[in-house]
């Protein structure tokens, strides 16, 4: 264990030397883009006039205008979310992937879920909020925010709407929430034969060098009140994140979170290599029961994570939950539909998977298009997702434990793909809105926006995927990846936490 903690130390410090700009105060917008600015008051500026002059020329300025004050419908409505989101992870997405693993291994990925969501909130705490929502460059941001650093309860952070601020706090604990459970979410794909203090090590690594820079180069900008005209949305755009600049939309984590994951674990399946006695041996799911809940947990928990990504009680915030939920049935219902044409019968893990499917395909397009591109969304994403966790899966080879990339990969690039079709106002959607006239953009190009999202989607895959294998690399030599043959046997939840989930 001192190597592991000794290894922690040694990722943190080679942090510390990533993203040397520093940024001015700022506060953050949308689903975490952040903004310079107006919102936390407007810089002074420096005069060569005489001592003398001074006092005539500051009673002549007019007086600033004092900040503006967090709504508390818009404050409670985020706090609620951010509950809403920490209820995916624990216990949703522990309980959607305890049921799915083998008996003896059911503690172990519970484990493996809570301990890491723990330690990614601290890290958020300690660098992660101040990395991905700081001005530096179109890769990573600064330290300027590092542990906290300067946020008090009056600092305020920005939304989608100009003068429109939330609690800076409450903008970091949301923003937490999202990091945690990507991190949480790749564990399904080399579960029940990984080391636990490697899953952690791993997911620290990750968490540094992968999902903090593709958050800031999806979500960091200057903000709404930092575009006042065309000069300065220039110059918002010259700050911004890599992708946010080209014009990426990700309303709520289709890269960030779902593609950024899902790569992830696919990458590790290969390099840590398939369980013992896969594809000789029964590995079924063991309890669809609590499988079933985790995943209405994940369902519930889902409106907080793409409704409250619009960091206002407004319409905007009720159309994304009006697709949350139609997205979802539909792709139930069209996975349900194709399994049982083509095996006969439908499942109860078919039906739920389909449902996760959906939640994972209108992630990024949940503030952008409407509720009948989100339904096309969702039927598309239960068809499309289910010949991921079967053809897809099998042309690889690889031994993706609980389908993440199945899933959670091809369903992430079916959404941010589709985002950039059904955001066309022609077709539903609402558009681009344009901070400068202050009103939807007259003009949408489906095709140029698809270019655009798969951008975002190729530069997520291949970041991702490249920093994913140096990460399990480093841990394989460090303190080694797999459990040995007799621990997997024996099963993790004895061999790893010398415990077991039920009574034997």
């Amino acid at each position: 264990m001192k190597r592991v903690f000794a290894s922690m130390i040694v990722s943190l410090a080679m942090m510390f030397v990533v993203g040397a700009a520093t940024s001015t105060a700022y506060a953050d917008t949308p689903t975490g883009a952040p903004v310079q600015a107006s919102a936390t008051g407007a810089a002074s500026s420096s005069t060569s006039a005489a001592p003398s002059a001074a006092p005539a020329a500051a009673a002549q300025a007019p007086a600033a205008a004092p900040p503006p004050v967090p709504n508390k419908g818009d404050t409670a409505w985020m706090t609620v979310s951010t509950l809403l989101v920490l209820l995916m992870t624990v216990p949703g997405l522990a309980l959607f992937y305890g049921g799915l693993v083998r008996s003896k291994n059911m503690l172990s990925i519970l484990m493996q879920v809570f301990v890491v969501t723990c330690a990614i909130y601290v890290l958020w705490a300690i660098y992660g909020y101040s990395l991905s929502f700081t001005a530096g460059n179109p890769f990573i941001g600064s330290l300027d925010k590092l542990f906290f650093k300067g946020m008090t309860p009056d600092s305020i952070a920005a939304t989608f709407s100009k003068g429109v601020v939330i609690p800076d706090f409450t903008f970091a604990a949301f923003q937490a929430t999202f990091a945690a459970i990507t991190c949480t979410l790749i564990i399904g794909s080399f579960a029940e034969r990984v080391k636990f203090s490697a899953v952690v090590l791993f997911c620290v690594l990750w968490f540094t060098f992968s999902y903090l820079p593709i958050a800031h180069m999806v979500w960091y900008w200057d903000g709404p009140d930092a575009i006042t005209d065309a000069a300065s949305l220039d110059a918002v755009t010259a700050n911004a994140g890599l992708l946010w600049a080209k014009g990426a939309l990700d309303f709520a984590g289709g890269t960030v979170v779902h593609i950024n994951a899902a790569i992830a674990g696919l990458v590790g399946s290969f390099v840590i290599g398939k369980r013992i006695g896969y594809g000789r041996e029964s590995m079924a799911p063991h309890n669809l029961t609590l499988t079933m809940v985790g995943a209405s947990l994940l369902w519930v928990g889902w409106f907080g994570f793409n409704a409250g990504s619009n960091l206002e009680a407004n319409g905007m915030a009720a159309l994304a939950f009006m697709n949350t939920m139609l997205a979802t049935a539909g792709a139930a219902l069209s996975w349900t539909a194709a399994e049982g044409l083509l095996k006969g019968k439908a499942s109860m893990l078919g039906a739920a998977s389909g449902a996760v499917a959906g939640l994972v395909a209108i992630t990024p397009a949940c503030g952008f298009v409407g509720p009948m591109g989100s339904i096309i969304i969702g039927l598309l994403a239960g068809v499309c997702c289910l010949w991921g966790v079967t053809g897809l899966k099998y042309m690889l080879g690889a031994d993706d434990s609980l389908d993440v990339f199945g899933v959670h990969g091809v369903g992430g690039i079916l959404g941010a793909l589709l985002t950039g079709v059904f955001a066309s106002p022609s077709l539903g959607g609402v558009g681009i809105y344009d901070y400068v006239a202050n009103a939807a953009s007259p003009t949408y190009s489906i095709s140029g926006q698809l270019w655009i999202q798969l951008q975002a989607v190729v530069v997520t895959l291949v970041w991702s995927g490249v920093v994913s294998f140096i990460c399990y690399k480093i841990v394989d030599a460090l303190i080694g990846l797999r459990v040995t043959e007799e621990e997997e046997r024996e099963g993790l939840d004895i061999s790893s936490h010398g415990e077991s989930a039920y009574i034997r």
